[in-house]
């Protein structure tokens, strides 16, 4: 008899890369590929700040190869606490770090919540939360973002979805993958929200430093002292290194509310020893060298201004333009839901151009999208979506 996989992988989904088999069967008939799919700044024309390469071989050439603490060194902690209250963060109870904040969403999860528990996620969002949610036997309960309203989360139906398993909200700002902002009085409102039903607030601020049109970012936990927050960032998008897996958690607001979690994320972090020793050395000199900032926000801009423009000029496709991150999430208005992921396959297929299908990353009932990221050339950007515009208007169902 076979080995069977357990029945929660088929919860698993990760559209992301799930597409790259479309996209194989393009490149093996001879297609010119052009990866609009995968949030990976260093495929492109990005650099890792050199500071952040030099400490981490000095790092390893003074030895730091071994385990390090369980929830990080002290110089990163450190630095970390200070770039957190920089941020306005305040009431600070808890910092770890961890291998990439992947790794730091799964152990908030598990420690938060039992199996058949809920957490409310942003529909659009990023998959790695759903497929948590599958892996650690939880049950699906998505909110709704407002495309209407420059995809704020929709406060009614998040209030709509709370139960009495209901443990936490996850707030993605800037989002992946539409690119939103977050305004400050939607924030002031899910803080307000999650007291009044006991709920932990997750915010994902992973693209915190990636904020375009001169909008500034404001951090959740910075609005309230007294809001339980448990904030994310690391070194992946904004230090232009995702391959390097470092990213920490930030845990605030009053002890009495946050109970015994942060002992329970502990518990977690020792189990598997620790994160990243030489790498958790260039987080202090990440934070306290960030001059990379302005000419990449810049560059991302003018690839977000051929995105939006280049797209909206597309009969049947409308997209709202992102205020953050490197992504963006254009409506495809005249084709049926049920046939968006045959036009993305069939997209891929025919022009090479690689996008991901909106399903994938949740949505409104009744509508279709797909997302595309704007990270690479702009000679790039402007091929690619010149290739959808044709494909658009020749494609029949």
């Amino acid at each position: 008899m076979a080995i069977q996989a357990a029945k929660r992988m088929q919860g698993v989904r990760y559209a992301v890369r799930d597409i790259l088999v479309v996209a194989e069967k393009a490149k093996a008939a001879g297609k010119e590929m052009l990866y609009l799919n995968i949030g990976d700044p260093n495929i492109f024309d990005y650099e890792t700040p050199p500071v952040i390469i030099e400490a981490i071989v000095k790092a390893m050439k003074d030895g730091h190869n071994g385990y390090a603490p369980s929830a990080g060194i002290p110089e990163a902690l450190d630095a970390i606490r200070v770039d957190s209250e920089e941020r306005g963060i305040k009431n600070i109870q808890d910092i770890f770090v961890a291998n990439g904040c992947s790794e730091g969403i799964e152990v908030a999860l598990a420690a938060l919540c039992d199996s058949g528990d809920n957490i409310l996620t942003p529909s659009p969002g990023y998959p790695l939360y759903t497929a948590l949610v599958a892996k650690l036997g939880l049950e699906e309960n998505p909110y709704f973002l407002a495309e209407e309203n420059g995809w704020q989360p929709d406060l009614e139906d998040i209030e709509s979805r709370v139960n009495d398993r209901t443990k936490a909200i996850v707030v993605i700002n800037p989002n992946n993958p539409t690119g939103a902002l977050c305004d400050e009085q939607t924030l002031k409102d899910l803080i307000a929200l999650a007291d009044k039903h006991n709920l932990l607030l997750i915010s994902d601020e992973i693209y915190a430093d990636l904020t375009l049109d001169g909008v500034r970012h404001t951090s959740l936990a910075a609005l309230d002292e007294n809001a339980a927050v448990l904030t994310f960032n690391g070194l992946s998008k904004s230090f232009l290194g995702p391959g390097l897996r470092m990213g920490w958690g930030v845990l605030s607001g009053p002890v009495e509310k946050l109970g015994n979690y942060s002992g329970a994320m502990a518990q977690l972090l020792r189990s598997r020893l620790s994160a990243s020793h030489p790498v958790q050395h260039a987080v202090a000199p990440a934070l306290q060298n960030q001059e990379h900032l302005p000419a990449l926000n810049a560059k991302l801009q003018r690839r977000r201004d051929i995105t939006v423009n280049m797209l909206n000029a597309i009969d049947g496709i409308s997209c709202v333009a992102p205020k953050g991150a490197f992504y963006a999430f254009p409506k495809l208005e005249d084709i049926e839901p049920e046939l968006e992921e045959r036009f993305i396959a069939e997209l891929i297929e025919a022009t090479g151009v690689v996008v991901v299908h909106g399903g994938g990353f949740g949505q409104r009932p009744g509508t279709a999208h797909f997302r595309c990221v704007f990270l690479p050339p702009d000679e790039i950007l402007q091929k690619a979506y010149s290739l959808v515009g044709d494909f658009k208007a020749s494609w029949r169902p």
